[in-house]
């Protein structure tokens, strides 16, 4: 068994949040670079090197990508030989609140019905497995609202399928419109429970832009929805062009012989995220 210092994790966690607020991760970037060689559009050309311009500055100021910090999400992989000093969820929590502090990002979280402000960005979201193993894998997301207003969840029937998994994941993209700050990057969850499909949904957007899905089937329905999404003529920002997602991620789960779950979280193009194994 291997004990891990609350301080270690604090002081990782601290690092996740100011790294993800300022620095967008390089597969994205390339991502962007990319479809802006490939745009016919001079209006989506355009947004697109702004973004990149964005980025850099960001990168060299110190100031966060976004003035939309987010909530702080957090998804662990805690292996089951190790030993956390302290409770995780509040190590976690504590050390997202200094590291929102320390980078004067913005405070975003409130009561959802007085809308009072929490003040300090608490409480994060954190979800934990358990794993195999000594070590702690912490993944990091900063989620905006604009993006996260555009996502859904449904209960489709069995009969539905594939056709209508696309049918959903298309209308809901062409009804988001510019509202997520395009390009997008999609999250699908599909089977699981109810409450399975979303988390699944969010977790498939922490794999990289330049990674394929190792199951061959799922693969080729992100390329198939990929094309579909981008058919939308959406483009950056919501000005028309080719781009209007830079890529699909979907992760699937075994469901009820009487369900069809189906999460689409929706992530935009400041897609703020960042790990450390531990």
């Amino acid at each position: 068994m291997r004990t891990i210092k609350a301080e270690t994790i604090h002081n990782a966690v601290v690092d996740l949040v100011l790294t993800a607020a300022r620095y967008l991760p390089e597969d994205v970037k390339q991502a962007i670079a990319d479809a802006r060689e490939n745009e016919d559009s001079v209006s989506a050309r355009e947004i697109l090197g702004q973004l990149l311009e964005n980025a850099e500055l960001a990168a060299s100021s110190g100031l966060p990508l976004c003035q939309d910090t987010g909530v702080g999400i957090f998804f662990v992989e805690l292996g089951d030989q190790v030993h956390v000093e302290g409770n995780l969820i509040e190590v976690i929590n504590k050390a997202m609140i200094e590291g929102y502090e320390k980078g004067l990002l913005r405070k975003s979280l409130c009561h959802p019905l007085t809308r009072a402000n929490t003040g300090d960005n608490s409480p994060a979201v954190v979800h934990v497995d358990i794993v195999p193993g000594d070590k702690i894998n912490i993944k990091h997301m900063a989620k905006g609202g604009g993006s996260e207003n555009m996502s859904r969840c449904t209960m489709l029937t069995p009969a539905q399928g594939w056709e209508g998994i696309k049918e959903f994941v298309v209308r809901r993209m062409a009804e988001a419109g510019p509202n997520p700050c395009p390009p997008t990057i999609v999250g699908i969850g599909i089977g699981g429970t109810f409450d399975l499909a979303p988390a699944l949904a969010k977790k498939a957007l922490f794999r990289p832009l330049s990674e394929p899905n190792p199951d061959p089937e799922l693969a080729k329905m992100e390329e198939e929805l990929l094309a579909e999404i981008n058919k939308l003529g959406i483009g950056p920002m919501g000005l028309g062009g080719k781009t209007t997602s830079l890529g699909v991620k979907i992760e699937m789960r075994p469901c009820h012989i009487a369900s069809l779950p189906l999460a689409v979280n929706v992530q935009c193009h400041s897609s703020r995220i960042k790990e450390v194994e531990i």
